[in-house]
Formats: C-alpha cells, sequence, structure tokens
C-alpha cells in the first residue's frame, strides 16, 4: 500500500500534539490546573470528556489514509507497481469492509429484501414484479425466518467478545488510576459501552445493514460513522482559525484604544453587517471555480475534496470571528483600568510584556468558553451548508450531506426515515457532550462563576 498523507489528516495530528502539549504543560501551572480538576471532578464531566475522546479517536483512526497496491496482469511484463484511485483509511480496515457492501438502493434496517419492487424472475422464469432479495444482508441465512434468532445469537457472541476487549482496555486503567480522586468508574463505564457497541456495530454489519441503505445502496451506519471525522475536524479547524484574528484585534481594540479600536470596530461591524450565509456561500464558490479550472493539482479526486473542506474550515473561521472579538475587546477594556496594569505603565513596562503577563493570562477563560461553545456551533453550521449545497464535497462523509439527501426521502410514502435518524444520532451525541462539556469550562474558569461560589 501506499500512504497518502492529506493536508486535513497532517492538521489533525498536529492538533492532537498540541493538546498533548498543553495539558503537559498544565502541569507547570497550579492554578490552572485546579481548574481543570474541578472540570474534571464531576461525572458528568468525565462522561461528556470521554465521549469526545472516542469521537477524536475516531477522527485519527480515518485520517490515516493509503491506496492499495493493485495486481499487475499475467500479459504487463513489468515490476512497476500501481495503485487504486480509491484512497482507504485504518478506520475502513476495523470496520470490516462495512462500506464495500453495497445494494441496489434502498433497504430498511435489518431488512432481507429491498425497500422497492423491481422486474425479476419468479422460481418458474416468470417476469414479476417484487422486493428481490438484497446481495449481502442475510444471504447466511437458510430461511428468511431464522432472521430474529439469528441476530440474538450473533449480538450475544458479538457482546461477549466486546466486553472480553471492555475488560482488556479498562482493566490497566483501574490498576493505575484506582486511588485517584477524580470518578474514573464514569469514564470506564462510558468506555464499556462504547467498546461494546462498536464491537457489536462491527460483527452485526457482517451480515446485516444496522440502519439499511441509501439509495445508491450504501450503508447508513458506515456513512454516520465517517461524518465523524468531517465534524470534529470542521468544528476544531474553523474554531482554531478564528481564535488568533479574534483574540489580537480584540486585545489591541482594548488595550491601545483610539484610532485603533475604531478600525477593529469597524471591521467587525462591517461583517456583521453581511448575511453569514451569503458570505460563505459566496467564498465556497469562488474556491470551487479555482478547483475546476485546475484539476492538475490535484493526483486523484479524495485531494480535491480534501482541499475544498480546508477552505470551508477557514471561510467559517474568517466569517465567525466577530462575536468573540467583542467580548474580548470589552474585557480588555476592563483589565486595562485596573490598578496593577497602570502601575506597569507608570514604571515603564513595555507594551508586549504587559499584554503577555497581565492582559492576555486575565481573557484565557473567555477564549476557552467560546472554544468549546463554538465548536458545537460549527458542526452544526455544517449541517445547514451542506443542506443549502454550499457544504463539504459529496465525495466525502458528512452528516450535513446525509441531511440534505433525506429532504426528498422523508416525503415518500412510504417514508424512508433512517438517513436522518443516523446522522441526527451521531451529531446530536457529539454536540450533546460537548455542550455539556462546554459548561462545565465555563462554571471552572468564569471568574463570575468563582466568586459566587466563595460567597455561598
Amino acid at each position: 500500500m501506499k500512504p497518502v498523507l492529506l493536508w486535513s489528516d497532517a492538521l489533525i495530528f498536529l492538533l492532537v500534539i498540541s493538546l498533548a502539549l498543553f495539558f503537559w504543560r498544565l502541569r507547570r501551572d497550579p492554578q490552572t490546573r485546579e481548574r481543570w480538576a474541578d472540570v474534571f471532578s464531576s461525572r458528568l464531566g468525565m462522561v461528556a470528556f470521554t465521549v469526545i475522546a472516542a469521537y477524536i479517536l475516531v477522527a485519527l483512526l480515518d485520517s490515516l489514509h493509503f491506496r492499495r497496491a493493485l495486481e499487475n496482469p499475467e500479459s504487463l511484463a513489468t515490476q512497476e507497481v500501481f495503485y487504486d484511485n480509491k484512497v482507504s483509511s485504518v478506520f475502513d480496515v476495523l470496520t470490516g469492509g462495512m462500506g464495500d457492501r453495497f445494494e441496489r438502493t434502498y433497504s430498511a434496517p435489518f431488512a432481507l429484501l429491498s425497500f422497492e419492487k423491481e422486474n425479476i424472475k419468479d422460481a418458474s422464469g416468470r417476469d414479476i414484479r417484487d422486493f428481490p432479495p438484497l446481495r449481502h444482508a442475510g444471504q447466511h441465512l437458510a430461511h428468511p425466518d431464522e432472521r430474529a434468532a439469528d441476530i440474538l445469537a450473533k449480538s450475544a457472541k458479538a457482546l461477549f467478545w466486546g466486553l472480553l476487549l471492555c475488560a482488556l482496555v479498562i482493566a490497566p486503567q483501574w490498576l493505575v488510576l484506582r486511588g485517584s480522586p477524580f470518578p474514573w468508574a464514569a469514564s470506564w463505564i462510558t468506555q464499556g459501552v462504547i467498546l461494546s457497541a462498536s464491537v457489536w456495530m462491527v460483527s452485526i454489519s457482517h451480515h446485516y445493514h444496522i440502519l439499511g441503505t441509501d439509495q445508491g445502496g450504501a450503508d447508513v451506519l458506515y456513512q454516520s460513522l465517517k461524518g465523524v471525522r468531517t465534524g470534529v475536524l470542521l468544528g476544531t479547524l474553523a474554531t482554531l482559525v478564528m481564535l488568533p484574528i479574534a483574540v489580537t484585534l480584540g486585545v489591541m481594540a482594548g488595550y491601545f484604544k483610539g484610532w485603533v479600536d475604531d478600525v477593529v470596530q469597524y471591521l467587525y461591524t462591517t461583517l456583521s453587517s453581511i448575511p453569514g450565509i451569503l458570505l460563505i456561500a459566496a467564498s465556497v464558490l469562488l474556491f470551487q471555480v479555482y478547483i475546476d479550472l485546475n484539476p492538475d493539482f490535484f493526483a486523484v479526486g479524495m485531494e480535491k475534496a480534501d482541499a475544498k473542506f480546508i477552505a470551508l474550515c477557514f471561510i467559517l473561521g474568517v466569517t465567525s470571528w466577530s462575536t468573540l472579538c467583542r467580548l474580548i475587546r470589552a474585557e480588555t477594556l476592563k483589565i486595562s483600568q485596573l490598578g496593577y496594569v497602570q502601575a506597569a505603565h507608570a514604571f515603564g513596562v513595555s507594551h508586549s510584556r504587559i499584554l503577555g503577563r497581565h492582559v492576555l493570562p486575565n481573557v484565557v477563560h473567555i477564549i476557552l468558553i467560546t472554544f468549546v461553545l463554538d465548536f458545537s456551533a460549527l458542526v452544526l453550521a455544517e449541517a445547514v451548508l451542506s443542506y443549502i449545497g454550499v457544504g463539504v464535497d459529496p465525495s466525502m462523509g458528512s452528516w450535513g450531506n446525509m441531511i440534505n439527501g433525506a429532504r426528498s426521502e422523508l416525503s415518500r410514502e412510504p417514508t424512508i426515515w433512517w438517513t436522518l435518524t443516523g446522522a441526527f444520532f451521531f451529531m446530536f451525541i457529539l454536540v450533546l457532550a460537548a455542550n455539556l462539556f462546554s459548561d462545565l469550562v465555563r462554571d471552572a474558569f468564569d471568574p463570575r462563576t468563582s466568586l459566587r461560589r466563595a460567597d455561598a
């Protein structure tokens, strides 16, 4: 196989390394470490963090891309190795080829027959119109009536192996962390549920389509899982693009005041007056034109889709910094009037040192709170943009693309509900965990919350 490194792959691994270094440096700051300890001291915080970590792990596994080597025909006498144009990932391998089992068209969850009638031949060779059997689901069954018993038997076996995997993963953690003051039991229970459900899904998907198939016959569960990487990356990268712009302009406006403040206010007021959806749509369409005019820049189709995805993250970040900039400007205006900052000015301390030692540390709580809050908002924004046709490329797994495709499916009779259900479930779990975690971060880092606790 041939490794493939996309821009988004490099960015997500750089992000994980940065987070690891951030938490490692926390050990040198007792005050910040104490605040993060407050976040993880509750069972809710441990559960929410474990869920978010599971999503990040799926995104990492889906970012290890490669192209498989093709077998050379016997008539071609050459030692050159040719590679498949399709880009796969380690996550695709771990799912046991879930994305390679295609049906003709729609099929319901755990169904054995197609959802739509087709012209088929009966046992006597006559043409009839009926529901044809699926190509992959239930082919091992001797009779359709055996389906319920077979699902129960295979589910029991899968859960046994899932519990065994849980024991192997959780037991070392228990040996190391059993004396910790943090409620690790809540995290271990969450890990057990996630691991058992993962083993069950991979095992059952070899024999059935758990969430059915879409119009093209692709497995809906597989598409929902592929959307995890897109959701995690989009929410994180767009937020990281937004933060430097908002922090720099907000601190400069609040600290230097005067004409600098006037320019920054003019910029974010002008940006806020432009309809965000129209601005994002126009920017995405302009970049799409650039991609179409320069096809030679991309070796495979996946690189083209990845370039559009990175551009979307950048555009979302550049167009969504005004709110945070206002908050940081207001906080900086307040901090710059405090006594210790005025004393630093009187002693001739440089502006850069005052900003680095007194201003930025006191706006960190706003940055952290905004980061975790905007993450979930940007995940939802991707679904809205894909719904209007300017989101992630259709070749990439995306909850927004699935919801967009479900528009016409919900108006059918009978309704095809499982495509929307799959996207909604996985997006809901991620957004809920991010929101719950953000509430805990806000309570721990917001000075006003700390003061209320002290008064109580």
